[in-house]
């Protein structure tokens, strides 16, 4: 079967491997439609964030079930799935209690395990979710983008009513902002630096839009003056200037949802600090996208609003080609973040 192989930092190939088999049970074989990089996937490939040498990465993607191990009751050959890429052990105090994303004795396709960016490729039942008959099979590559911000929402006990803020308007930050005008946001407001993705925020929902290299914090946060109750801020570009700016627009008892990954140090000075304290702001992390019963609300709510045609997907794509051109995409890249999502195309 073809598939896009990391064989060392920087090195994308396709190339010919070995069909998978079913070893246990609970396996299951998809062949692969479509498959999305994910910003994550961007230190795997170019700053040895791999675990392993060589690697087929890919835990964005969607396909159909070709077989079934013989524990497997619930899927069949032919139906529509997406990847869950974690696997936690649903055994540690952690899961007991339903917070998946915090097990610490985890799997996770296409990381720590092979992934989707190939013909086929075996996972266990809890990696997969059934699409609604409904949504386009390629679309269930974006079932896991979409649910990081809602899982954020899920911490915040929803987004209804609320003024919400996103601060980048990348992939995550769009399908966030789109996720909250749909789920009954009082407002829906956008951050970024790249005035494109500020159009595209606007032609997507938004009801504000602001440039924060023209606007300081305080500058914006006066803009806001109108709606500065029952915010929810949520941080999803993953710097550190971006977390200094989160905090300074938020309003009076906002919550701030920190759902970027920093990749430098943040330092805050006394008085960002402060805010924190006189403006009497939650501030909660988010880390990935998994509640319960398994794998939670956030992945039943993105299959509704996707099946429903309730998000816009293609203004998000640069890049849906075939493995070729897509390791030529990623290649391309050199280690810089993505403007726009780079999908495999198999199907």
């Amino acid at each position: 079967m073809k598939s896009v192989v990391i064989h060392a930092e920087g090195e994308v190939r396709v190339e010919e491997r070995p069909m998978p088999c079913l070893e246990t049970e609970d396996d299951v074989l998809v062949k692969v439609v479509s498959s999305g990089l994910c910003g994550s996937d961007i230190p795997r490939i170019f700053a040895h964030g791999a675990h392993y040498y060589p690697i087929t990465l890919g835990h964005e993607f969607s396909g159909y079930v070709v077989a079934c191990g013989d524990g497997i009751s619930d899927l069949a050959p032919g139906d529509a799935v997406a990847c869950v890429p974690l696997l936690p052990c649903f055994n540690c105090p952690q899961c007991q209690r339903e917070y998946f994303s915090l097990c610490k004795q985890y799997q996770f396709v296409g990381s720590r395990s092979e992934g989707g960016n190939a013909e086929y490729v075996v996972v266990k039942r809890a990696n997969l979710f059934r699409l609604p008959p409904t949504m386009p099979i390629d679309d269930g590559a974006f079932i896991e983008p979409v649910t990081v911000g809602l899982h954020a929402f899920h911490l915040a006990q929803g987004c209804e009513g609320k003024n919400v803020i996103i601060v980048g308007a990348g992939t995550i930050g769009l399908l966030a902002l789109q996720c909250a005008r749909e789920l009954g946001a009082n407002s829906v407001t956008a951050i970024d630096i790249n005035p494109q993705k500020l159009e595209l925020a606007k032609s997507l929902g938004a009801t504000h839009v602001f440039n924060s290299r023209e606007l300081n914090g305080q500058q914006i946060q006066s803009a806001l003056a109108e709606i500065q109750f029952d915010q929810l801020v949520l941080e999803t570009a993953g710097t550190p200037q971006t977390v200094a700016l989160s905090i300074e627009i938020a309003g009076p008892r906002a919550q701030l949802a920190l759902v970027g990954t920093l990749h430098h140090d943040l330092t805050l000075t006394s008085a960002v600090f402060g805010q924190i304290l006189r403006k009497e702001l939650s501030v909660l992390g988010s880390w990935m996208n998994y509640s319960g019963p398994w794998p939670g609300e956030e992945w039943t709510t993105a299959a509704r609003l996707l099946a429903e045609k309730r998000l816009q997907l293609q203004p998000l794509i640069a890049h849906h080609g075939d493995a070729e051109s897509f390791a030529s995409a990623v290649q391309a890249l050199n280690g810089a973040p993505m403007h726009g999502k780079i999908l495999l195309k198999m199907g």
